[in-house]
């Protein structure tokens, strides 16, 4: 379980931008630590996730808002590049998305103040510091931003998408089948086949064609050859 939390937050627009995100990529726990007043703004951003802002548990200080989590990372667009220097040396996100689900219990992804970030003693209370690569030019983001990009992250990491069934062996064979017939009835060229006919296996294998792709289009081919048997000049078997 993932918890997003935002130590004190200073635009109630940011907080609302926050909840929906969360919402957009399946995340519902939210702590504010000392957080602004929640305003007509904030409710206007969040969207159809206002029920993550109702639901947000608020806390006064940063010490009660971690009480109950397991396992703590800090974000920060400030790092050391020195290896002796362990409290901003972090771990970039793409290495973080894929290690972060072996971890068990509540995780906290804490985010910093629009302005100022996390302080270090906060950052010291954290088991690791998470960083997204940004321009070394401007590395700093907006904090519904940097929430967003986090959690789309994790979600894509943690997808997994509905898998289509695709067509077989036969089923290809079926329709490589009718396009030859239909290269004949169309007098195609008889020394463009083979490479015409190649050209179309390559097309269909990179399409990677579902079950319903292949009947739809077996329909297509199939009243094709239909109407094109019945016409005068075909002699077709």
């Amino acid at each position: 379980m993932f918890t997003i939390i935002l130590v004190e937050p200073k635009y109630s627009g940011n907080i609302g931008s926050v909840a929906r995100v969360m919402k957009n990529f399946d995340f519902h726990n939210l702590y504010l630590v000392n957080p602004c007043d929640l305003n007509d703004e904030g409710y206007r951003r969040a969207m159809h996730a206002v029920d993550i802002l109702e639901n947000a548990k608020i806390f006064q200080s940063f010490e009660d808002a971690i009480k109950d989590v397991d396992f703590l990372i800090a974000t920060s667009s400030i790092e050391t590049t020195s290896e002796k220097k362990y409290l901003r040396n972090p771990m970039y996100l793409p290495e973080f998305s894929k290690k972060i689900y072996e971890i068990e219990g509540n995780i906290g992804l804490v985010f910093g103040r629009e302005d100022y970030g996390l302080y270090n003693d906060e950052i010291k209370k954290c088991d690791l510091l998470l960083k997204i690569p940004t321009s070394n030019v401007y590395p700093s983001m907006n904090l519904s931003h940097a929430v967003a990009i986090v959690l789309y992250t994790l979600y894509i990491e943690g997808f997994t998408p509905r898998k289509p069934r695709h067509i077989d062996k036969i089923e290809k064979e079926h329709l490589y089948q009718f396009f030859r017939e239909l290269l004949d009835i169309i007098e195609y060229p008889e020394h463009k086949k083979d490479k015409t006919y190649i050209m179309f296996k390559r097309i269909l294998s990179r399409a990677m064609l579902s079950k319903w792709e292949y009947h739809t289009l077996m329909g297509v081919l199939n009243n094709t050859l239909h109407k094109l048997k019945k016409l005068d000049g075909f002699d077709i078997k």
